[in-house]
């Protein structure tokens, strides 16, 4: 209890004026905490207030394209949140007649919605009694009762649930969740939290054994892959381009790009201009390759590095299928390729 009415008090002072936290509407909580999902808030919150004005009910978004919906959260990232939320707008609009599921075991069914997200949903909305365990809360948790269980493992997260249902208020449950999310967002945060105004630095076991920078514990390493992406950007005699639509699976799935070459490593304009020149679905007079130098980038994804490095290819015909720059910007792009283009 001592916990509890210390975190409520912390909360009711520090806790920041978020849209979301404004309304119990279960589809602006769930727009949110999708968005929110591997995303920082300020980040997210012009996310959140542009699809809310452009598609103000769960019919609205369900009417949309998925063209539309990946163009207005181009830059978000993680790119299977949007799709995966323009599948269940359409399920929760057309078979559940736009009534979002009223518990945490049936929010559990929607596509894209995971443990954290239905108990967010079903505490906010619908103030049932199921705790939230992220990464906000494994710290705090972690820190105040010196636990040391690897978060990475599924039993750890049972564990933290557990602990958080004993000390959650039944009747409160959903400013009990934004209390200790916040919390975790704002004081205990993951380097040098500053301990000496903690409201729990009395209590706190991490910071009495001076353990505070070793917990939580995470022994999982994620695997990063290094690829090379080579973009061709095509520019006729009327300064048209062309794209493609990524169709596969993986990343930026039916996102646009410029076409591309995958490769093993870096290449230089050797390699490139050898390749194009001696590319037989090339039926165009080349002018002039030359790499777009001030553009090479890394693009750093969750368990990607994406060395990507642009080729303007000048030709002295006209572009089947071109499109001239108007047209180029109204088509939803990996976020590192549409900057590109606006620097073009």
């Amino acid at each position: 209890m001592d916990f509890y009415n210390k975190l409520i008090k912390w909360y009711l002072q520090n806790k920041r004026d978020l849209p979301w936290r404004k309304t119990a509407n279960p589809y602006h909580i769930w727009l949110s905490e999708i968005m929110l999902q591997q995303t920082r808030v300020v980040q997210g919150t012009p996310y959140f207030f542009a699809f809310t004005e452009e598609f103000p009910t769960v019919f609205d978004l369900a009417n949309a394209s998925e063209e539309q919906v990946l163009k207005l959260w181009q830059g978000l990232g993680y790119y299977s949140r949007a799709r995966n939320l323009h599948l269940t707008a359409k399920y929760v609009a057309n078979d559940l007649n736009g009534s979002f599921p009223p518990s945490y075991n049936e929010l559990l069914n929607l596509k894209g919605v995971g443990e954290y997200t239905a108990a967010a949903i079903a505490s906010f909305s619908y103030n049932e009694a199921v705790p939230v365990v992220d990464g906000n809360v494994f710290r705090v948790l972690s820190r105040y009762f010196d636990i040391e269980s690897d978060i990475a493992l599924p039993a750890t997260k049972k564990e933290f649930t557990k602990l958080a249902y004993e000390l959650m208020p039944k009747d409160n449950p959903a400013v009990f969740n934004q209390a200790i999310m916040e919390f975790g967002a704002l004081q205990c945060v993951p380097k040098s939290p500053n301990c000496s105004i903690c409201i729990f630095n009395d209590g706190c076991l991490a910071l009495q054994k001076k353990k505070v920078s070793t917990l939580p514990v995470k022994l999982k390493k994620v695997k990063v892959t290094n690829r090379f992406f080579n973009y061709f950007i095509f520019d006729d005699v009327l300064g048209n381009t062309v794209i493609q639509k990524r169709t596969a699976k993986g990343i930026w799935h039916n996102l646009y790009e410029f076409p591309l070459l995958e490769t093993s490593a870096i290449v230089d304009f050797d390699y490139i201009s050898e390749t194009v020149k001696n590319n037989l679905f090339l039926n165009y007079t080349i002018l002039s390759i030359e790499e777009c130098s001030d553009a090479a980038i890394i693009h750093k994804l969750s368990h990607q590095h994406l060395h990507i490095q642009f080729w303007r290819i000048k030709i002295t015909d006209v572009l089947e299928n071109g499109i001239d720059l108007k047209t180029l910007k109204t088509f939803p792009f990996p976020i590192v390729i549409y900057n590109f283009i606006e620097r073009i």
